[in-house]
């Protein structure tokens, strides 16, 4: 029963995998939200200095546009990257169900391989 213990391994193997992708993923979030949050700073610095708050004034700062772009779009991907976070719990979920039927099955395999002596000498006895 040497290929119960190496489904195991592999299984744990996922887990851990699908843990290492979730982390990574809520550490891109963190950090996406992160410089979303400065980008904001730098913007109400940008209006602040110029007086001028209307994006669609014709004098509004070149600067603030473009910070503002780029927030939005750190907000987009932000978004995209928490469809993946749930995406990605699921699998986990699933890895780590698989594992905990694999890790079943070896206990089992374990129990069965201890009472097949006891019964064999039962037998003969």
């Amino acid at each position: 029963m040497k290929s119960r213990g190496n489904l195991v391994r592999l299984k744990q193997f996922q887990v851990n995998e699908k843990r290492r992708q979730l982390a990574q993923l809520d550490l891109m979030i963190a950090e996406f939200e992160r410089m979303a949050n400065e980008l904001d700073a730098q913007i109400l610095a940008e209006e602040k200095k110029s007086g001028i708050v209307d994006v669609n004034h014709f004098a509004y700062p070149t600067f603030a546009k473009a910070a503002r772009l780029r927030r939005d779009n750190l907000k987009n991907s932000q978004t995209d990257l928490a469809d993946q976070r749930t995406t990605a719990q699921a699998l986990l979920r699933e890895a780590e169900a698989e594992l905990s039927k694999a890790q079943a099955l070896e206990t089992r395999d374990g129990k069965v391989r201890e009472a097949e002596p006891h019964a064999r000498s039962a037998m003969i006895g």
